[in-house]
């Protein structure tokens, strides 16, 4: 189409969408810009400026995550200036804090030190200015670490504009800066829900599960996409697995939750391998249980069905589902009931 509007990144063209931004046309093109506080479906903050890009005519590089495109600009994503100003910004954020990549259980899966790498920024260069505050690690859930905090906002951004908790804000000024709740009090005594968002959210080691150091790492990890089954939501998740064990769950993004989970998807995950798990059937025989089979286990139960339908009719039987099965079991369940024992007495636990 002749008037059509286009950009020019890298030496080529590329057609402009309606509100696109310099970002939101690289990375639909697939040309690399590297981001830290962006956040997809959030107001974009420019906080991180590691997505900086050079614009033809511009007097200053430009934070691509926030700055409109526009029909006719020339980009450069890898110039000299801009890999100089990264390199810059990867070694500011370094020095902010105690990035001590060895220990931190983000290893693997942080984003500062992938960049780091990618643009072979050697480590702190400058003296941390500032301040530092003790681990956060009284809450059931979450720890902050505030010393690796980059302040990017990422994790008020899902807090706030995605899971619309309200929980945190970024707080203090200067080297005192820091991700706050209400009152600044510890996230067990704020309005946090423990939902987990933050901790997807942030792009670094400053907050992760509490059980985190006791897991394999990111890289030992096989990842297995699935359903969430604790509601009929279906929201889409990541099991990431290590010798056929959930070590931690992630939000898979697409719909209907695009990536986001509740404190149940995220942390409900121990019953799967909880030693108090029946994996054989039972018999009560003596006022004690037996293991038994499959085979012999069903055949009782439909035996014991029929010898009370044939003695005081179907709806002397009740059927109770749970809450923790999916749609299609659900579905099953009130099929068997109604269809093969002829009743309507089938109930279901809301919530657990």
């Amino acid at each position: 189409m002749k008037n059509e509007k286009t950009i020019i990144i890298n030496g080529n063209p590329f057609p402009l969408r309606s509100k696109d931004t310099i970002l939101d046309v690289a990375k639909r093109n697939g040309i690399f810009i590297p981001t830290l506080c962006h956040l997809k479906e959030t107001t974009p903050t420019g906080a991180c400026r590691i997505c900086m890009v050079e614009v033809k005519g511009a007097r200053s590089l430009v934070a691509s995550c926030a700055a409109p495109a526009m029909d006719g600009m020339d980009i450069q994503t890898e110039s000299p200036e801009v890999v100089k100003s990264r390199k810059l910004t990867i070694s500011l954020l370094l020095s902010s804090g105690h990035h001590d990549c060895l220990l931190c259980p983000a290893t693997g899966d942080c984003v500062l030190q992938q960049l780091a790498y990618r643009y072979k920024v050697p480590g702190t260069q400058f003296e941390a200015s500032r301040a530092r505050y003790p681990l956060e690690n009284v809450n059931p859930f979450i720890i902050r670490d505030f010393s690796k905090c980059i302040l990017c906002g990422r994790c008020v951004q899902a807090c706030n504009d995605i899971q619309v908790n309200n929980a945190i804000d970024l707080g203090y000024r200067g080297a005192a800066a820091k991700v706050i709740t209400a009152g600044d009090r510890p996230l067990k005594d704020s309005d946090c829900v423990f939902c987990g968002e933050c901790i997807q959210a942030c792009p670094v080691g400053a907050l992760y599960p509490k059980d985190a150091l006791d897991k394999p790492r990111y890289g030992e990890l096989e990842k297995v996409k699935t359903t969430c089954s604790y509601c009929g939501v279906g929201c889409q998740m990541n099991l990431h697995i290590k010798d056929n064990v959930v070590q931690k769950i992630t939000g898979f993004n697409s719909a209907p939750n695009n990536g986001s989970l509740c404190v149940k998807g995220r942390f409900g995950y121990d019953f799967i391998a909880s030693e108090e798990r029946l994996t054989t059937p039972l018999i009560k025989e003596k006022g004690e249980f037996r293991k038994a089979s499959w085979d012999e286990a069903l055949a009782l139960v439909a035996a014991k069905f029929t010898q009370i339908q044939k003695k005081h009719g179907s709806d002397s039987i009740g059927v109770l589902t749970s809450a923790r099965m999916t749609n299609e079991d659900n579905y099953i369940s009130q099929k068997f009931t109604r269809a093969v024992l002829k009743t309507n007495n089938i109930d279901h636990c809301a919530r657990l």
